[in-house]
């Protein structure tokens, strides 16, 4: 079991409570039901910032105060506690969502597009070198340079990497392939992976994947922008670096698989 302070910490993150609305629901949990007084002699809180942090919890919905003389409150199950805190989450990310949604039909987020496109000073391409963190982040950015591409896209990582990608590059594969950008996807898979694993995934992403012995996740588009991922095992901490430099993708692509170019 946690000692009193790991737990009093575990419940202020997880909860979102402070640490006098920690302290009193804790010592109200450990006694189902008590006055105001009996609070504040079991959680240290003092009596008179008591009265406002019960009446802050029990707006949150973390206790429930008893009609009578004298008054006291009763502690709501943790269970129905999580329930409300998961329902208010989820209402409140599906409200921002809504916002985000419609914001690119704003005047605001137009006027903030033109002012990144026609700035004072003009976007120079080492500004655009940059690290990039976690998974989600890296998605992100492969999703935008595949999406821009205008000739050509060369895409190579392990297999699994590219099964988790092809929600969201297939749809952009198909809408490539039909403005004749070329499309070269490669794996650097062991040898224990089969030939019908390459060729599940192949179909998962509507293109032909080809067998190489790179050791790498990267993706290079039309020759001059590119993002390398630089961790060596996939995962929610994966680092990648930006890159907007024609001389080093041209240079990366040639000296790394002139055999792919060829297929």
């Amino acid at each position: 079991m946690a000692t009193k302070q790991d737990l009093l910490k575990k419940v202020k993150y997880h909860f979102g409570l402070n640490v006098y609305e920690s302290k009193v629901w804790l010592a109200l949990l450990n006694r189902n039901i008590a006055s105001v007084g009996e609070i504040a002699e079991a959680s240290g809180v003092p009596r008179s910032r008591v009265y406002d942090v019960l009446e802050s919890l029990e707006k949150q919905g973390f206790a429930i105060s008893k009609l009578g003389k004298p008054v006291k409150y009763i502690a709501v199950k943790p269970a129905v506690v999580l329930e409300r805190l998961k329902s208010k989450i989820l209402r409140e990310t599906d409200s921002k969502v809504k916002v985000l949604s419609n914001l690119k039909e704003t005047r605001e987020f137009r006027d903030l597009v033109n002012l990144y496109s026609n700035g004072i000073e003009p976007v120079q391409p080492h500004e655009l070198s940059a690290a990039v963190r976690g998974r989600a982040n890296i998605y992100g950015h492969i999703k935008d340079l595949v999406a821009d591409a205008k000739k050509e896209v060369i895409l190579v990582s392990n297999i699994n990497e590219l099964k988790r990608k092809s929600h969201f590059l297939k749809p952009i594969f198909e809408k490539l392939k039909s403005n004749n950008v070329r499309i070269l996807v490669a794996s650097s898979a062991s040898e224990k992976e089969t030939k019908g694993t390459f060729l599940t995934v192949s179909k998962m992403l509507g293109v032909p994947i080809k067998r190489v012995r790179v050791n790498g996740r990267f993706c290079i588009v039309d020759g001059h922008k590119s993002l390398l991922t630089i961790t060596p095992e996939a995962g929610e901490e994966d680092l990648a670096i930006l890159l907007n430099s024609p001389f080093f993708n041209k240079a990366m692509s040639s000296f790394l698989i002139p055999s792919l170019r060829a297929a």
